[in-house]
C-alpha cells in the first residue's frame, strides 16, 4: 500500500506548510494547525489543537465590531453558505501586535457530501520595512533598537525627502503622531523590560496597519510618528482611526496578568510651504485628551485631530 494513502502522512504534509492553515470541526475547534500558522501567530500547535478558534482569540483579532470576530468569520461562512471564502484582516498575534493577512476557507466534506468543517488557508500580508528600504534600514543609528522600526534619525530624513516630494509635485500626504500615555509610571512600576515590550507590541501593530507606501518609526521615548502618503485630510483621519480601534487592544502579558496603556493619536495633512518644524509643530499640537478624560471615554483612548 502507498504511504500517501496514511492519514498520518498527510496530517504530516500538511502540517509542514509555511503557509498559515487551520482545519476546524463544525464546532470550530481546531483540529489541524500548520508550522506557517504558528510562525504567522505566534501559537505553537500544541497549545492550540483542541481549542476555539474564536473563544480563544487564537485565530482573528478582538476588536469591537471587527467581522472577523463573529458568525460572519470566513470559516463559518464557509460552512454555513458551502463555498469558498476569501477576505483579508487582521489577527491576534500571541505577543500582543495584530497582523495583517489574507485569508481563504472552504469548507470540508465527509465521503457522504456532508460538510463537518472548514480549513482556512492565510498569509502574512506585511511587506513595509522591505519596500522601505530595508538596506538602509540596517546602517547605525537608523533602527530604533527598542522597538525595531526605524529611528527618530530615519524618520527625520524620510520626512524631509517626502516634503521635498510634496513642494515639488504636490503628492498630499499626512504625519501622524500616536503617544502612548502613562509610559514613564508604567516603566517605573513594572519595570524597563515592561515598558520595553509594551513599546514593541505597539511599534509592531502599527507596522502592521499601514499600507506598503507609508512609514512608521519611533519619534521620542513614548511617541511615534506615521507617515501616510497619498493621503487626503478625510482618509487621514480614517486611517487615524483604523490605528485606534487596532490600538485599543493592545497589551502585554506581564506576570500573569494583561498590562496595557492609554494611547492618544494627533494627526496634521502636509500643506504648501511646509517644513519639517511647521508640520511637527501642527500635529504636536492636535488636541489630546488627559489620560483621566480618555478613560472616562468608551474604550480608554481616542483619536484627536488638528
Amino acid at each position: 500500500m502507498s504511504l500517501f494513502h496514511d492519514l498520518d502522512t498527510y496530517r504530516s504534509i500538511l502540517e509542514s506548510l509555511p503557509t498559515g492553515l487551520c482545519l476546524v470541526d463544525m464546532q470550530k475547534s481546531i483540529v489541524l494547525w500548520s508550522d506557517g500558522a504558528e510562525r504567522i501567530t505566534g501559537h505553537l500547535r500544541h497549545d492550540v489543537v483542541g481549542h476555539s478558534c474564536v473563544g480563544e482569540a487564537l485565530l482573528y483579532c478582538n476588536h469591537q465590531d471587527c467581522e472577523w470576530c463573529n458568525e460572519d468569520c470566513p470559516l463559518t461562512r464557509a460552512m454555513k453558505t458551502a463555498h469558498a471564502i476569501e477576505a483579508t484582516g487582521f489577527l491576534h498575534h500571541k505577543a500582543g501586535h495584530e497582523v495583517l493577512v489574507r485569508a481563504r476557507a472552504v469548507p470540508v466534506r465527509n465521503a457522504h457530501g456532508s460538510i463537518i468543517g472548514a480549513v482556512e488557508t492565510f498569509e502574512d500580508q506585511h511587506t513595509a520595512l522591505a519596500d522601505h528600504g530595508a538596506n538602509t534600514l540596517h546602517l547605525p543609528g537608523y533602527v530604533d533598537e527598542v522597538t525595531g522600526v526605524a529611528s527618530q534619525a530615519m524618520m527625520r530624513s524620510h520626512l524631509r525627502e517626502t516634503l521635498a516630494t510634496f513642494a515639488e509635485v504636490q503628492v498630499p500626504f499626512g504625519l501622524l503622531s500616536i503617544r502612548l500615555e502613562g509610559l514613564a509610571d508604567f516603566r517605573a512600576r513594572y519595570g524597563v523590560e515592561a515598558a520595553a515590550s509594551m513599546l514593541r507590541v505597539i511599534g509592531r501593530t502599527l507596522e502592521e496597519s499601514l499600507w506598503k507606501t507609508d512609514f512608521v518609526g519611533r519619534w521620542s521615548d513614548d511617541q511615534f510618528l506615521a507617515i501616510v502618503n497619498g493621503c487626503s485630510e478625510e482618509a487621514l483621519r480614517s486611517v487615524g482611526e483604523r490605528m485606534r480601534r487596532m490600538l485599543a487592544s493592545n497589551g502585554i502579558e506581564w506576570w500573569g496578568e494583561r498590562r496595557s496603556l492609554p494611547v492618544s493619536i494627533g494627526r496634521a495633512g502636509a500643506q504648501p510651504g511646509d517644513t519639517l518644524e511647521s508640520l511637527m509643530e501642527r500635529v504636536q499640537k492636535s488636541p489630546v485628551p488627559s489620560p483621566l478624560q480618555r478613560a472616562r471615554a468608551a474604550g480608554g483612548d481616542r483619536t484627536s485631530g488638528s
